[in-house]
Formats: structure tokens, sequence, C-alpha cells
């Protein structure tokens, strides 16, 4: 089986496919597995291509690690779910059973008005009764019009924006609440951060490599100029394999199946994206108040999010201000991004040395943008041909959860297809 594609959809379909017993070859066309979250090679100090954070929901992807030989509880920090800001406590959840905990830090909430805090239980009690579904068509702002203006501000936008990496006025609505659904009340530690204390290859990219190779997997640096029906398989670059799961970017799965199948190309290639910036700080002896600090946004103040990679274990004295939704900015320039983040973190927090700034990262097409009614390629592609990658079909904004689960399914149902033999 070829698995094109080793971003973390590929490394799953992978690990997957040959644990079931296939005959793997993996192609990428980086230097480097791991897709849009890997380790930057040669880089110093050490980054990743950007700062991702995992929740305790993405079961797939922490099962994914442990697998291949990775150690998730010694490489994330696992801590409640906490929005603080510079000047103030806002939300936190405590341990214990999801509903109970999201109903005693509403409450606990001393930063919102009495009011403000019944107002919110009662707009989220609403979303709970109806299912976590909505019309499809609404946009989260409009679906949380009628919340407290403190209870938007202080955490549906960041949230929003940090799930989806899309604008509260423009992501859909229907994507959120399933969002909200798993994360806060899908089980006991599942709305719980996970912060890498690791690189982010460390994680999972380097351990799946080693794993496929160690059980007589190809993993090659390739990039698959073409892809085409041979008998009752598939010939990748003239190669032919049994079945193929392609897992590459959208971008590049509509170029290779342009001319197999024009209608799921055509819908591969539609989506608009939107970026995510990264920009990385360092000052000696500096610490922010937390290890992941929430930030306001303005017009004149880009990042939503930082985050102190000393107290994460990673780098001490070196922080990284997260820019998503970053299309306005990416347009201003990245030097001009990377300024008023400076600017930004020098007015909100206090620090030993001046801080500068180490590097500035952009990731153009970090994810779909998720817009009300988007309509997103099934997983099928024809016969003997699959995808995998967080753009698919689904109830997930693109996240590595939905990469990893979208790898493993497509592995599961190429595996089933070739034991039953070819269709009809």
């Amino acid at each position: 089986m070829a698995v094109i594609g080793g971003g973390w959809a590929g490394l799953a379909a992978a690990v997957e496919a040959a644990s079931l017993g296939a005959a793997v070859t993996l192609l990428e066309m980086a230097p480097a597995l791991g897709g849009r979250a890997r380790s930057l090679e040669g880089a110093a100090p050490a980054l990743d291509n950007g700062q991702h954070i995992l929740i305790g929901a993405y079961t797939e992807s922490l099962a994914l690690m442990r697998r291949v030989g990775g150690d998730p509880e010694a490489g994330l920090l696992r801590m409640p779910l906490r929005l603080r800001y510079p000047d103030r406590e806002t939300l936190t959840l405590p341990p214990g059973p999801p509903t109970l905990a999201f109903l005693r830090g509403v409450l606990g909430c001393a930063a919102w008005p009495l009011r403000d805090r019944l107002r919110f239980l009662a707009v989220s009690g609403a979303w709970m009764l109806r299912g976590f579904r909505c019309d499809p068509a609404l946009t989260v702002e409009r679906l949380c019009a009628n919340l407290p203006r403190v209870v938007r501000d202080d955490l549906i936008d960041p949230l929003c924006v940090a799930a989806l990496n899309t604008p509260a006025g423009q992501a859909s609505a229907q994507v959120f609440l399933r969002v909200l659904k798993d994360a806060l009340f899908s089980g006991p530690g599942s709305a719980d951060l996970l912060l890498p204390r690791q690189g982010l290859s460390a994680l999972l990219p380097a351990p799946a490599r080693d794993w496929l190779l160690a059980r007589g997997a190809a993993v090659r640096t390739q990039r698959v100029q073409r892809l085409e029906a041979a008998g009752r398989g598939w010939a990748v670059d003239g190669e032919v394999f049994d079945a193929a799961i392609v897992a590459c970017s959208s971008v590049e799965a509509a170029r290779l199946t342009r001319d197999l199948a024009p209608s799921w190309s055509a819908m591969a290639g539609a989506f608009e994206f939107q970026p995510i910036v990264t920009v990385y700080l360092q000052s000696a002896g500096s610490s922010l108040p937390a290890p992941m600090v929430a930030l306001r946004e303005s017009p004149a103040e880009p990042a939503q999010f930082a985050f102190d990679l000393g107290q994460l274990g990673v780098h001490p004295g070196l922080f990284s201000l997260v820019v998503s939704g970053a299309a306005p900015w990416i347009a201003k320039g990245l030097e001009a991004t990377g300024e008023a983040a400076l600017a930004q973190a020098l007015r909100h927090f206090r620090w030993v040395a001046a801080p500068r700034i180490v590097r500035v990262l952009s990731e153009k097409r970090a994810t779909f943008a998720c817009t009300p009614g988007l309509r997103r390629p099934q997983a099928s592609i024809a016969a003997g041909l699959w995808a995998a990658g967080d753009y698919l079909a689904g109830p997930y904004p693109a996240t590595l959860e939905g990469a990893v689960r979208s790898g493993l399914n497509a592995a599961r149902s190429a595996m089933r297809q070739t034991a039953s033999g070819p269709a009809a």
C-alpha cells in the first residue's frame, strides 16, 4: 500500500495499515515527516514550525503516540483549561465530571458579574438540550449574540480562533458547538490543555518513522508526480500498489486526482485558507504569569496567546506568540507582524531583559477557513483509492486529532476493501 504524505494523517494511515498487515511505502515530499506539526531542522535554538496545543479529548492522537513508542505523559504538560490574561484570571475548569466541572468553573469565575455567569449557563444549557446542533448557516458571532460581552471577549472569541483558526464573525457555529461538546463534555479531562514539553517531531513523527522502519515499511522523500489506475491497483510514479491513500495537503491531493476524479478534485481544490503566524521571542531570565496566557487582539495587537517555553521545559527564556486567523497581518508582512507582536508583549508583560525577536514563522495554509455550510470532500476517491487529511468531511475543524482520525479510518477502509477484492 502506498501512503502519499507524511503529516499526522499520513503517519496514522501508515501505522494503522502496517498494523493490519500491509506492506507500506510512505512517500513525503518534505525532507522531514510531520507536515504542519513538526520541528524545524537545523534551527538554533530548536524551534517548531508553529506553536501547537492538544487537548484531553484528542484520544486517538494520544493513543497513536503510545502505540509507536512515544510518551505523551512525559512529552505533554497536562493542565486544566485555564484562560488567564495578563491582568486577571477568567474561566478555569476544575477536575471532575465534565458537566459539574463546567458548572463549578463558570459559577466560580469571579471576573464575570454573577448575572453574566448565569446567562452563560442558561445559553450553554440550551445548546446542550439541542444536542449541540444549530442552523448550519449560523456563524459563531450570530450564535453567541445574546451572550454577555465579557463572556464573548474572554472565552468565546479566543476559543473560536484557537479551535477553528477562523474569526467568530466568519466561523461555523455548528463546528464550534461540536468542538465545545467534545472538549467540555465528553469525559473527565477532555478539556485539559496538553502543551508540548518537547519538539513536535519527538511527539509523533520521529517515533512513528522509527516504528514503521522497524516493521519493514519503506519511507521515502519524494514528491509524487503522477497517480494513475493500474489494473486492480494504483501506480504511483509508475510503481504499482494494490491500494493508495492520498494523505497530502488538499492542494496536492487536488493536483494528483484532477484526471482520476474531477469532481472530488474540484472540491478538494476549492478551499480558502487561514494562515497562522508564530513569533518567537527571547528574554533571558524572564517568565510569564503562566505557561499559556491569553491575549486580547486588536487592530494594533495581533496575538491571541503567548507561551512560556521555559515553563514547559523546552527553552528557558524563549517565548512564542501566536496569531491565528492571521490573513490581515500576513497582508502587512511578517516583519510588521513580528514588530506588532513584540510591542504587544512589551505592553502586557514584565521582562527582566528586553525581549528580542528570534524568528517569525508563517504557515499560510495552516487550516481551511471553517465557514458555515462549507462543502468538504469524502474520504473515498475511487475503488482502492482513499484520502486522509484534516480537510475531509466530518464534524471537526482542521486539527491534529481530525488528521489522525482520518488517517486511521482511511487505512481501515483500504484494508477492508483490499481483503474483499475489487468492487464489482
